[in-house]
């Protein structure tokens, strides 16, 4: 069955709610993917940072079928040892800092979990008035997600058309304004919830003054330091978490988690710090007790089985310290390339964007910069995708081979050429 009849059938059953590009993938093999028809395609989107080893890493399939012949699901009423063993090996060898994970299924849902765990906060550490705190501040361009909580949480506008009234509690402001966020600070809020590097916005990295500045904030008010690491964590960013790429002495109070976590298994944790939150020694960990959260679904055997063998991967193999020179090379070779539409490359690791310049080249009508360059990637058989209107995002697997990435670089480059 050709890809479009395919195409045609998945708009006649299932809600419009995604742009697709018109293809119908078939299969993976490593850094690159395989439509319906038989083209192969470089893949520099990797499910959207989420396919940390490429497509069928053959330890992620064997960990994955091993583990389906043996329990695939059980519920979270009874202990499941492949929790514990990924949580350990989470808390250890990425967080790098005492706590203790909840595990869920998506980044929204870690997201939605961190923001409860600071609104319970705000309620055992009231304002002085002893009124409840449950303010989060969050900024502008961020993204955390598409449930009622974390678009609410989310700086975009864009997404919450016609789904007000939103959840109240968050207040919006500039990123990598310190001032703006100093002032943002009233008596209701109990939390600063921002992702190291902004993916959807247009790959805009915090600065290093920015996050100590946020955390000194925090410990002056008695606020929590919430990172939201959906995209940019699990070696993504060059170091474990992308915080660490960025300003590896501060330290969180919560962490999101999801995507590259699981390396295309649906699986997302949350990270709660065991630091002490009031003169009794009260470990901040410990306000989520039985009845306070829960999930179906989260840390399942198969998918704590198969996140192991992901995150093990990316540890054994040290991709997070790979992941910082490939995408050093790539900043390296398109700014050389000088070409007059490039106005910038930002991000850390392999996450990285490609900033357009505006009025460089003509757009057809209806479609933003990012979008058209990344439709023309496509046709030349580069898989990438947009971050914003002028950002185009190149997010290629931890393992990618040297040789694939300069192959995806080489269509890269003949793309932007044909744009002068």
């Amino acid at each position: 069955m050709g890809g479009r009849v395919e195409a045609a059938m998945i708009q006649e059953h299932v809600l419009p709610t995604y742009g697709r590009a018109p293809i119908t993938v078939a299969r993976g093999e490593g850094s690159y993917l395989f439509d319906t028809e038989g083209r192969r395609y470089v893949d520099f989107c990797a499910g959207i940072a989420t396919c940390s080893l490429g497509h069928c890493h053959p330890a992620v399939v064997k960990a994955l079928c091993e583990q389906a012949g043996k329990l695939m699901h059980c519920s979270n009423l009874y202990n499941i040892p492949q929790q514990e063993e990924l949580a350990k090996l989470i808390v250890e060898k990425m967080i790098g800092i005492p706590g203790r994970i909840f595990f869920c299924n998506s980044g929204a849902e870690g997201n939605d979990g961190i923001i409860k765990v600071a609104r319970r906060f705000g309620h055992r550490r009231p304002a002085a008035d002893g009124s409840p705190r449950y303010e989060v501040i969050t900024f502008n361009k961020s993204f955390h997600g598409r449930t009622l909580g974390s678009m609410a949480a989310t700086g975009q506008a864009k997404i919450q058309v016609e789904f007000d009234p939103l959840l109240i509690g968050f207040k919006y402001v500039d990123f990598n304004d310190l001032d703006g966020l100093k002032a943002a600070i009233g008596k209701e809020t109990c939390g600063i919830m921002f992702e190291a590097i902004q993916g959807e916005g247009g790959v805009n990295p915090a600065t290093a003054e920015f996050m100590r500045g946020a955390a000194a904030l925090c410990k002056e008010h008695d606020l929590l330091l919430m990172f939201d690491e959906v995209q940019c964590g699990f070696g993504r960013c060059g170091a474990p978490m992308g915080w660490q790429a960025v300003c590896p002495d501060v330290q969180p109070d919560l962490v999101s988690c999801a995507k590259g976590i699981g390396g295309g298994f649906p699986m997302g944790c949350f990270w709660v710090s065991n630091r002490a939150m009031d003169e009794q020694g009260t470990e901040l960990s410990s306000i989520m007790g039985p009845g306070s959260h829960g999930s179906t679904f989260g840390g399942t055997p198969i998918a704590c089985a198969t996140s192991l063998a992901v995150v093990t991967e990316i540890v054994n193999q040290n991709l997070a310290e790979r992941a910082r020179t490939l995408g050093e090379q790539i900043k390296a070779t398109v700014e050389g390339w000088g070409l007059p539409c490039v106005e910038t490359v930002r991000g850390y690791g392999l996450l990285r964007g490609v900033g357009l310049k505006k009025g460089s080249f003509t757009v057809p009508e209806g479609n933003t910069p990012a979008g058209y360059v990344n439709s023309l990637c496509l046709k030349a058989g580069l898989l990438a995708c947009p971050a914003g209107p002028d950002t185009l995002r190149l997010i290629p697997a931890l393992n990618v081979p040297e040789s694939v990435l300069a192959e995806g670089l080489i269509i890269l480059k003949s793309v932007l050429e044909g744009l002068s």
